[in-house]
């Protein structure tokens, strides 16, 4: 599963893709007309895969991940970089927005840059929907297809929605209507995170950043989250550890780095979940989307695990836990289920499979 991540220029879209990702990539270079693209791996922080590695000691532990790609900064009017194939296939949107006072820009004004943003994905949007339509005219004047009346219909709604200045996610297609649209992977369709970059004095505000700045009505809209972050200060806390970085978090009035925040913020928009393999060489979480059946869970940790499945093993994390890590106790107590291929997996469950690739 992948994020794209996105803003307009000087929001400190790159530094936080370099936190979401422990990447390096240069921030003193402020070019809009750049096209780069970057691409890293996100590891969630999950606290339940912390308790199963103290119980287990394993050589290794393994965090749910996902994919972010970073576009360069967006200039207003300027969204032909929209048109990357890689970031369009991004499952969903974290944009970045400007929260504090800028030399060059002014002050924030978070609302206006979430709708210059979200206009840019609209416009963006109704030019691949009159692309289309303008080829299916030509297309059914020529020869009469169904299929292709029908898709001309469904844009034919699409456009209406985006002329009214809509965003897809929000426009109320139908099943069939999203069906038809699927291939299109409409930037305004897909589900995003508008993460508000805070000064770093400001940090205390961070959970009144709605309030503050007036975000109320954008945070009730369909598949749309708020968050916040202070990049600057996350770049300190990560220079840090241990009791070090704690006491500077204390001051802070944070109970945790607030990039765990903005990953499990992200993890959620994606719409995953995470079921637990545990073990003396690996503790790992695996993402998967609701109502994965345990048959291809397990064909997510291997395709010859979910060849051979035979049976899953499934406990829960609070009983696994409250057993002290003891498989044996959780047997004898009924608590150690086994569950077929159509078993649909839930959050938390930690999962071991048997299987045989002989049969």
């Amino acid at each position: 599963m992948k994020i794209g991540l996105i803003g307009l220029p000087k929001s400190g879209k790159t530094t936080l893709f370099n936190l979401l990702t422990g990447s390096a990539v240069p921030t003193s270079r402020y070019d809009a007309s750049r096209a780069e693209l970057h691409t890293g791996m996100a590891r969630v922080p999950d606290a339940r895969v912390d308790r199963l590695s103290a119980l287990f000691s394993p050589k290794k532990t393994t965090y749910a991940t996902f994919e972010v790609v970073d576009l360069a900064g967006i200039e207003k009017g300027g969204r032909a970089s929209l048109e990357t194939k890689e970031f369009r296939n991004a499952d969903a949107l974290l944009h970045v927005v400007r929260g504090f006072e800028d030399e060059a820009l002014g002050a924030a004004d978070p609302r206006r840059d979430i709708v210059d943003l979200e206009t840019e994905l609209i416009l963006s949007d109704l030019e691949v929907v009159d692309r289309r339509l303008e080829r299916l005219e030509q297309s059914i004047k020529k020869r009469r297809v169904d299929a292709e009346v029908a898709e001309q219909a469904v844009l034919a709604r699409v456009k209406t929605a985006l002329e009214s200045e809509a965003p897809l996610r929000a426009a109320g297609l139908t099943a069939e209507d999203a069906k038809v649209v699927r291939g299109f992977t409409f930037l305004s369709q897909k589900p995003i995170l508008h993460c508000v970059n805070l000064d770093e004095k400001a940090v205390s505000d961070g959970p009144r950043v709605v309030e503050r700045f007036g975000l109320a009505e954008i945070a009730g809209r369909t598949a749309t989250r708020i968050g916040w972050v202070s990049a600057v200060i996350e770049a300190e806390v990560a220079q840090l550890a241990g009791e070090e970085q704690q006491a500077f978090l204390a001051d802070l009035g944070l109970a945790e780095p607030a990039i765990h925040r903005v990953l499990r913020d992200c993890y959620a928009l994606l719409g995953l979940i995470s079921f637990f393999t545990t073990g003396d060489d690996e503790v790992r979480a695996w993402p998967v989307v609701p109502g994965t059946r345990a048959q291809d869970a397990a064909g997510s940790v291997h395709s010859d695990i979910a060849r051979g499945f035979i049976r899953a093993e499934v406990n829960g994390y609070d009983e696994l836990v409250e057993a002290g890590g003891d498989f044996a106790q959780l047997r004898a107590k009924g608590l150690l289920r086994l569950e077929g291929k159509d078993y649909v997996v839930r959050d938390g469950e930690v999962c071991h499979f048997r299987f045989n690739v002989a049969r």
